[in-house]
């Protein structure tokens, strides 16, 4: 098949030889799979093989046998006892011949395997060179590319379901089928601008504000699923915080379920952040145990102090801890309220055991959640969570078959939904053709720029530079 694009991309230009790379982890393990792609691999790899010929064996066949170094014709050196599958053009990932051979998990097997190859014709592949040719070949588009780069990176259940659903091709159905009636507009309207002077419209003005409509429906929300994305992605920043012996650290054990923090009756003996991850309902939390808050003399509890506060500043969900049977609900009203924060906060009265009147805090928070974190740890537990599980369900509808987890759309969309609100008011206000085909065609490129029918090499050559050699 025929590139998509000519010219220079990850730093070097597009070439036919036939790539080679470790496909596995490095280290050892039971095998190791190394891949080659291009045309000459099947070649190269039967050139390396001890055993049936690989030149006519059929696609996504498998063959065992040796794998042996040939380049001294006199003693032929036996490296290992291997599995090789063929994988036959355009059947393949890159659409080009490739084969994938498994050997014993060793990494001095795994380089020996990899020089000879070198050795016999193959080269060696750069970082995503695989993928990035499955994406100059057809193979896939450029959001399904960065959905196996996603997978491979997965870190949680959600995460690897958004990135799965997207190398299946959810999101970039829905933009070809804008993409193609907006190809359509803009073929109409500039059919137009050639026949200026008879006066003549091909391009229905409602037809359009409808689809400037329909685009608005699916491009705004697609949008706003970025916070439920980056979230399922990156995980929910989730600070712990509150005044000095009020639970924190032992709140952060609890939900660890181990004794991560030191935990006494002395005021102040958590100095620093503590940062660990959970994994909760299928999303990754990122729980930050921070130093009591309160004015002090002491120098480095002041900096655990200060360290504490540029974390609730980042937070996304704050779980503020409070005793109890010590506070007020006027004194905890008022430290919540001098916190700078913009997170979410659930408010955790603890030692509920000392508590002489646990109606007042009802009254005063209908959402707080009373527990005793050393009395009673497991109920304690399960209604933090309870409150979490709210917080999460309020992302967004985790169900949803395309939720965006890059940045890179977001931008994207953001400005085809820009240029297409250009073409709403140029309707409106009777704005020339030309005017309207020079703004169809920016919404149409910065929908291309997703998928990479419009994009350059700089944006390419970032892309592909994140994946790993081998993918």
């Amino acid at each position: 098949m025929a590139y998509r694009v000519i010219g220079y991309l990850c730093g070097l230009m597009l070439r036919q030889e036939t790539i080679v790379a470790l496909a596995s982890p490095e280290g050892m393990g039971a095998i190791h799979v190394i891949r080659m792609s291009g045309e000459e691999a099947i070649a190269i790899a039967n050139q390396c093989f001890q055993g049936k010929s690989l030149l006519d064996a059929p696609s996504h066949s498998a063959h065992y046998g040796y794998f042996v170094d040939r380049s001294n014709a006199k003693a032929i050196q036996r490296i290992d006892e291997v599995l090789i599958t063929v994988f036959r053009s355009p059947r393949s990932f890159t659409t080009e011949d490739c084969v994938e051979i498994s050997c014993h998990g060793s990494m001095v097997i795994a380089q020996k395997i990899i020089n000879t190859l070198i050795q016999t014709g193959a080269v060696p592949a750069e970082a995503g060179e695989f993928t990035l040719r499955a994406f100059l070949h057809g193979r896939i588009d450029l959001t399904q590319a960065e959905a196996v780069a996603d997978l491979i990176a997965s870190k949680s259940e959600h995460d690897r379901t958004i990135a799965l659903n997207q190398m299946r091709g959810g999101f970039r159905n829905q933009l070809k089928n804008l993409r193609s009636e907006l190809v359509k507009f803009k073929a109409l309207v500039e059919l137009e601008l050639d026949f200026g002077e008879e006066d003549v419209e091909f391009a229905e003005r409602q037809d359009l504000l409808d689809l400037i409509a329909q685009i608005r429906s699916v491009i705004k929300p697609l949008a706003e699923s970025f916070t439920l994305g980056n979230v399922i992605k990156e995980g929910l920043l989730t600070v712990i915080a509150g005044k000095p012996n009020a639970g924190k650290s032992t709140l952060l054990n609890a939900l660890l379920r181990d004794n991560r923090a030191i935990v006494s009756n002395i005021a102040g003996t958590t100095r620093d952040t503590i940062e660990e991850v959970i994994q909760f309902e299928g999303f990754r939390l990122r729980l930050i145990d921070t130093a009591g808050l309160r004015e002090s003399d002491d120098v480095i509890e002041q900096v655990g102090v200060a360290k504490a506060k540029e974390e609730l500043a980042k937070a996304q969900l704050m779980l503020y801890v409070f005793d109890a049977g010590q506070e007020s609900p006027h004194s905890v009203r008022k430290h919540v309220e001098s916190l700078n924060h913009d997170s979410t906060v659930i408010l955790i009265g603890n030692k509920m055991d000392e508590c002489r009147d646990t109606q007042v805090w009802q009254d005063a928070f209908p959402e707080v959640t009373l527990v005793s974190l050393t009395q009673d740890t497991e109920k304690s537990i399960s209604l933090i969570q309870d409150k979490i599980t709210s917080v999460l369900e309020g992302l967004g509808d985790i169900h949803s078959d395309v939720i965006l987890t890059n940045s890179r759309h977001v931008y994207s969309l953001q400005e085809a939904l820009a240029s297409m609100e250009k073409v709403e008011q140029a309707l409106q206000v009777g704005l020339t053709g030309d005017l309207l085909s020079s703004d169809i065609q920016q919404s149409l490129n910065a929908l291309g720029n997703i998928t990479g029918e419009v994009t350059n090499d700089e944006v390419l050559g970032y892309i592909f530079s994140k994946f790993c050699i081998g993918k």
